[in-house]
């Protein structure tokens, strides 16, 4: 305890360790409020759901019964300064009046784009060596699971997509 000369003015140590609690406050407050921001981000993807939207893909007209045909459209996690990066696409095939099936374009191995080989009726991954069948089980290679598909629609005489995040496991379509 310290020995008052001045009833006006508390003790020095008193003083003292009040400002050092009061520093070292603030500073936890600072030190939280900076890393709130990368929690956040980090945390995100676990607590919010992807979004998804249907994209107007073409008229009825533009896909004859049988064919596959690649369509493009603008992803649903695109922001608004992404340009040509924010589109995507699928291998579209119609297989009735108004329906269809739609395969991402991208392999379930490591995401590399597949393109359709028409004359052998397969989809195959150039990159691993991934090949499917048309209806996008898999034929050989490295892919563990079959395409994934994205939920199409007939509106108006419009065919519609669901878009969502680059699927590449089974998760991500739920």
């Amino acid at each position: 305890m310290c020995k008052k000369e001045n009833e006006n003015f508390p003790c020095a140590a008193d003083r003292r360790s009040f400002l050092n609690r009061l520093s070292l406050a603030l500073a936890g407050l600072v030190g939280a409020a900076m890393s709130l921001p990368p929690i956040a981000y980090v945390l995100s993807p676990l607590l919010s759901k992807p979004r998804r939207k249907w994209r107007d893909v073409g008229g009825l007209g533009e896909f004859p019964i049988g064919e596959t045909k690649l369509v493009k459209f603008q992803d649903a996690t695109s922001t608004a300064w992404a340009g040509n990066t924010a589109m995507t696409g699928a291998w579209l095939r119609r297989i009735g009046e108004d329906q269809f099936i739609a395969f991402s374009v991208n392999c379930r191995h490591l995401g590399c784009p597949v393109r359709w080989v028409n004359d052998a009726k397969l989809f195959m991954c150039p990159c691993h060596g991934g090949v499917y069948y048309e209806d996008g089980a898999v034929a050989a290679g490295p892919p563990p699971e079959a395409l994934a598909r994205y939920p199409v629609r007939v509106v108006d005489g419009k065919v519609e997509v669901e878009t969502s995040p680059i699927p590449l496991t089974t998760n991500d379509l739920v």
